[in-house]
């Protein structure tokens, strides 16, 4: 009778606990989620209120020096797993957050984070890293510099203030001139990072350094992304930037400045020989260079007899391909973008890249927009365009 009751005893605990969760208590993985959730919640208000002790009080990972310069609207924290053994945990976490005065909304990275709990029971940071397939942010590699233009903002990590000063100067140049070939409806303005080299630059884009060798710079941000998507990021790689002379070094930051303006209006419809025939355009627009100057490789290949038998593809666009067919296939697409502005005028040109986004799928996007802005066919363009490239380059 005494085991009977035992066992009963040990039967009904066992419901009890059972219905105790199923009535409202939480498990110990459901418990740490809320408790890092919450601790997170404290580290994201104490960097918004630049409170460096109260920041420091959730855990040293990620040392607060490194984001005091960034100008941060807003910066929080989502949860999204925690993996617990002991006193040590893992969590995944989706960091959203706005830099004052140009993010329109969050830009969003997955970080990874390691904690400890203490013998009281309260959670820390020890670590802050970004997740697994996810980029790097500019603060991973070092403290953040930052340096305000009139229409632009620089950050960087082991540059002097001279340099970043510079590229404000240079992106402040390329704003007013790139409303003038496209237009106000955008932003008017841009943030630039610059790292300290070709693989912090790699770092901030989640490839290898080897994807980007003697690439200047480069524009992120998804393609197609609406107006209230948050602003690019032009990113700098500071050694091919540096081989560059003052003329290359506008035309470098103005052509992404042009990316960052057209975006809203760029979508997977849009062919690279398009997108990035229209920014070398704009950044090409003002400095007087005329297609034997600005379009070398293609010069000596239409000189050859190597006349393209059409405009680039996609794929001609890859960095990690020939030096030389990069090159050609960036010339052919600002030749054909030249050849609108001369021959349909500048304004149809802007028309047309629009025309073109606006379809969001690629097939007959650039043939219906032919016909309705310029009243031409591709196949009759394709000939003009060879047209003039044997008029400009032989």
């Amino acid at each position: 009778m005494a085991g009977r009751r035992s066992g009963s005893a040990v039967v009904a605990l066992v419901v009890l606990l059972v219905a105790l969760v199923g009535c409202g208590g939480r498990s110990a993985a459901e418990s740490a989620t809320a408790d890092v959730q919450r601790l997170l919640d404290r580290r994201a208000a104490a960097l918004l209120d630049r409170d460096e002790r109260a920041w420091e009080r959730t855990g040293t990972g990620l040392d607060f020096a490194r984001l005091r310069a960034v100008p941060l609207a807003d910066w929080s924290y989502r949860v999204t797993d925690v993996r617990r053994t002991g006193d040590s945990a893992t969590a995944d976490a989706e960091l959203r957050y706005r830099v004052a005065g140009y993010d329109r909304a969050p830009v969003t990275a997955g970080r990874t984070l390691r904690l400890s709990r203490d013998a009281n029971g309260r959670w820390s940071v020890e670590a802050d890293r970004p997740a697994k397939r996810s980029a790097q942010q500019l603060w991973d590699q070092g403290a953040v510099q930052a340096v305000r233009g009139a229409r632009s903002l620089v950050l960087g990590v082991g540059q002097s203030g001279r340099s970043l000063r510079d590229f404000a100067d240079l992106a402040d140049r390329a704003v007013p001139a790139v409303s003038e070939a496209w237009g106000t409806d955008w932003s008017r303005h841009v943030v630039l990072l610059v790292p300290k080299s070709l693989e912090g630059m790699a770092g901030l884009l989640g490839s290898p350094a080897s994807s980007y060798r003697g690439i200047a710079a480069v524009t992120t941000g998804e393609t197609g992304a609406p107006a209230r998507a948050p602003a690019d990021r032009i990113i700098v790689n500071p050694d091919a930037f540096a081989l560059l002379g003052g003329l290359g070094e506008q035309v470098v930051v103005t052509h992404e400045t042009t990316h960052v303006a057209t975006r809203a209006h760029t979508s997977a419809a849009t062919p690279l020989w398009l997108s990035e025939g229209y920014a070398d355009w704009a950044g090409y627009r003002a400095t007087g260079r005329v297609p034997s100057e600005a379009a070398p490789e293609l010069s000596r290949a239409v000189s050859q007899g190597r006349l393209p038998e059409a405009l680039p593809e996609d794929e001609d666009f890859g960095f990690t391909g020939d030096a030389s067919h990069l090159a050609r296939a960036y010339e052919s697409g600002w030749t054909a973008c030249r050849l609108i502005a001369e021959r349909w005028g500048e304004s149809r040109l802007s028309e047309f890249y629009r025309a073109v986004g606006d379809h969001r799928k690629r097939a007959g996007a650039v043939a219906e927009a032919m016909r309705d802005v310029l009243e031409t066919t591709p196949e009759d363009f394709t000939e003009q365009w060879q047209e003039y490239l044997r008029a400009q380059l032989s």
